[in-house]
């Protein structure tokens, strides 16, 4: 018996909230744009992102202030 006959499946509530919003448009429950069905999928990246820029904008203004102040 192999090790991982005892594994079981999981899936992240990230894409099971996707593939739940994909089924009910497919379905024609939801009458949302593929954007919105989508958002599961690239919503956190893109925040991460956005913050990620956010941080690099603010601590390059606070090395411009700290070299301006020597």
């Amino acid at each position: 018996m192999s090790a991982n006959a005892n594994k079981s499946w999981t899936v992240s509530p990230v894409v099971a909230l996707g593939l739940i919003f994909i089924t009910l448009k497919l379905m024609g429950y939801i009458n949302w744009s593929w954007w919105w069905v989508t958002a599961p999928f690239w919503a956190i990246p893109a925040v991460l992102i956005v913050l990620f820029a956010v941080m690099a904008m603010i601590a390059g203004t606070i090395a411009i202030f700290e070299h301006k102040r020597k």
